[in-house]
């Protein structure tokens, strides 16, 4: 066993969280300062704040100009469930799963809406659902980032142009972080609290012309709570896509998201972006090559995700503890760096294999996750003598 000496160097924000993520370089509560507080939202000032994160959001993502864009209540959660609850039901589903989250949503149409045509995909942490197996004549519901299990889908290349049933994609670790082909979407959702580092509560809900027209053509079977819905008379309540939300925003999370989104615009917007999510990951990668003992949890790199990035111990003592050690062991690796200051809330999701994630999404700065490989080998080194004596 290899006994390492405390690293010299920290990085300068320990902040690696998968949600809420890191704000953006360079941040003060001073960014918030022109905030509309102790103001209506529907105010012409509290409006046109609204408004800026529509309009900055599209710019950015590059939306097509017949897409809708809104702000929406109860973060990514709600915003998926609004897409669940008022579009489904109308043909029969394909939804997949590979992770905590997916899971959640397979739970929400078979038992909550008690979907009676529903076909589901699964797959183990670490990888993917055969692609191919999906039927576009059907609706299709996935996330675009397993957030649990670091990881993606390649591409969109397996969503054909000539679908008939609608793509509902929960994206809340994909937005400005990955290429997202927006005409093979029809339902796109995110939370600021992910790549832009934003404050939570609020959702984000893109709908294509055809998402549209299906909800003001189908009525679902079941009641329609008032938080969820986005038509009166047949017809979409297009305020929402104008900023008027369906209940109180915070104006303080408001303008932190109009911070956030002009801080990407000023490093090149959605190129920019995915870069430095791109290189984070490839930083990681470079260490993990040469690593003795970590490995990625997706090992396919063409379907592993730069943001929630999974760590797995492939050192060979391990393998040979059992559950509940091996969950001890790398619980303690994050304990560790936490009470160092070195690494904030890094250990893997719960329901996830025991192992290690770290955001990796553009607020992160590169020199900081090269700077914190060192630590995560001096803290390994710790958990290993400790517990490779139990084999």
């Amino acid at each position: 066993m290899t006994v390492l000496e405390r690293p010299a160097v920290r990085p300068n924000n320990p902040h690696f969280s998968s949600g809420p993520c890191a704000k953006r370089p360079g941040w003060s509560v001073q960014a918030l300062a022109d905030a509309a507080i102790g103001r209506s939202h529907r105010a012409k000032l509290g409006k046109s704040k609204l408004a800026e994160v529509l309009d900055r959001s599209r710019a950015i993502l590059g939306l097509p100009d017949d897409y809708l864009i809104g702000i929406v209540p109860a973060s990514d959660t709600g915003a998926v469930e609004m897409a669940l609850w008022s579009l489904l039901g109308e043909r029969g589903l394909d939804i997949l799963a590979w992770e905590s989250f997916g899971e959640g949503w397979v739970t929400d149409v078979t038992k909550q809406l008690k979907l009676s045509d529903v076909r589901t995909f699964k797959a183990d942490y670490g990888t993917l659902p055969d692609l191919g197996q999906v039927d576009f004549d059907r609706d299709v519901v996935f996330t675009w980032n397993g957030t649990t299990s670091g990881v993606r889908v390649p591409n969109g290349d397996w969503i054909p142009d000539d679908r008939k049933g609608l793509v509902i994609a929960d994206a809340t670790s994909a937005a400005f972080a990955m290429d997202i082909p927006w005409k093979k979407t029809d339902v796109v959702t995110w939370s600021w609290q992910k790549v832009l580092g934003g404050e939570a509560a609020h959702g984000m809900l893109v709908l294509s012309p055809r998402a549209v027209a299906r909800l003001e053509s189908y009525k679902p079977a079941w009641p329609m709570p008032k938080i969820f819905r986005m038509t009166k008379g047949g017809k979409l309540i297009d305020g929402i896509f104008k900023g008027d939300t369906i209940n109180t925003p915070s104006m303080i999370a408001v303008e932190d998201q109009i911070d956030a989104l002009r801080w990407a615009e000023s490093i090149g917007g959605l190129k920019g972006l995915i870069a430095r999510s791109e290189g984070n990951l490839a930083a990681l990668a470079k260490w993990v090559e040469k690593s003795s003992w970590a490995a990625f949890l997706a090992q396919d790199p063409k379907i592993r995700s730069c943001t929630s990035i999974c760590l797995v111990v492939k050192a060979p003592f391990f393998a040979k503890l059992s559950a509940e050690d091996q969950t001890a062991a790398t619980k303690k690796i994050a304990s560790i760096l936490d009470k160092e200051g070195v690494a904030n809330d890094i250990a893997s999701y719960r329901d996830a294999p025991p192992g290690l994630r770290i955001w990796g999404g553009a607020t992160v700065e590169t020199s900081d996750l090269e700077k914190l490989t060192a630590w995560l080998d001096w803290a390994f080194a710790q958990v290993e003598a400790e517990f490779a004596a139990k084999v």
